[in-house]
């Protein structure tokens, strides 16, 4: 494979996660321990509407990936997000994690891949043409 082919199937997938994360995770309520996080995090006051907002932002985010605009600054926003947000429930609700403290390894390596695809790929690729 090509080194595009390749960076548009890492964009493809990361897309991915944060769309079914966002669409089947929180706005369609289908794994409702990310509301249970939320409400722990936040407490219960309105934690519906705020894991909703929450999951329309994460579909935003996959709508920009898609997109290709300002590449390097959604890679910068995505892995503050991501590290964030890891490090929170790592602390707070390492209980309600599918693999509890052991996501944070998971989520590293999600952020080296948007890394690794943004700041590897996309530059050689950039310096080739």
């Amino acid at each position: 494979m090509t080194g595009k082919v390749v960076y548009r199937t890492f964009n493809f997938f990361i897309a991915s996660v944060w769309l079914v994360n966002g669409l089947i995770c929180k706005v369609l309520n289908l794994v409702p321990r990310h509301q249970q996080i939320v409400v722990r995090i936040l407490g219960p006051n309105h934690s519906r509407l705020v894991t909703i907002l929450i999951g329309f932002s994460e579909i935003l985010m996959a709508i920009w990936i898609l997109s290709g605009i300002a590449m390097r600054l959604n890679a910068v926003i995505q892995i503050i997000i991501i590290g964030l947000m890891n490090v929170l429930e790592f602390i707070l609700t390492p209980d309600l994690l599918l693999w509890g403290r052991a996501n944070i390894v998971f989520a590293f390596l999600f952020v080296y891949l948007i890394f690794y695809n943004q700041f590897r790929i996309h530059k050689k690729l950039t310096l080739q043409q």
